[in-house]
């Protein structure tokens, strides 16, 4: 009879397949595609950013799995997230966002995101650029979710200038979030299958 290794639910856990994973990654369906297909991959786009900063902001205070599941809506409410059509929103599109039960129907949140748009807009230089020269050094994959920080130096740097640049409810975590989410740093645990696939 083999035996069976016990495995701290802090390291890297087999999912559906077999294959190792962050343990936050095989909790739900919606959260094995995102953890194996697109947490951790580089976005290099203003739009795919700014889809990103904005639905980190809309998940504080929620589980990133309701922002999950509610993606393709929030993709159809604020136009796939572009941001020039986002920052012409007005009065109307506010009251449409804040009747749709199909996203996070928080006034702060919808504002921050119009006002983000109309401040990524208004940039001397593309946001992806803005955004990535906060990209830190490769460091040693993280053992443990326990090693994972909620924020850094650099994403507290981030969110300094992002707000200098006009931007609101963009704090170091939330920027780190970003961060993790667009592969500015490869948080994957040592040891999961997916963490030298993000690199490649």
């Amino acid at each position: 009879m083999s035996e069976t290794v016990a495995r701290s639910p802090d390291e890297v856990v087999p999912g559906p397949d077999g294959a190792l994973r962050c343990p936050w990654g095989v909790s739900a369906p919606e959260y094995v595609a995102y953890h194996d297909d697109e947490w951790g991959r580089q976005v290099r786009d203003d739009n795919g950013l700014f889809e990103r900063l904005t639905l980190e902001a809309f998940q504080s205070g929620l589980s990133w799995l309701t922002i999950l599941r509610k993606r393709s809506n929030f993709r159809a409410a604020f136009a796939g997230f572009d941001i020039a059509a986002v920052a012409a929103f007005d009065q109307r599109d506010r009251e449409r966002l804040l009747a749709d039960d199909g996203i996070v129907r928080n006034r702060a949140k919808v504002d921050a995101a119009i006002t983000n748009a109309r401040a990524a807009l208004r940039l001397d230089e593309p946001l992806s650029t803005l955004i990535w020269r906060f990209a830190p050094e490769a460091r040693t994959a993280p053992d443990r979710l326990s090693d994972v920080p909620a924020n850094t130096a650099e994403s507290r740097a981030m969110a300094k200038e992002l707000k200098r640049r006009g931007c609101v409810f963009v704090g170091p975590t939330t920027a780190y979030a970003l961060m993790q989410a667009a592969g500015l740093v490869n948080d994957h645990l040592g040891g999961c299958w997916a963490r030298e696939r993000v690199t490649t």
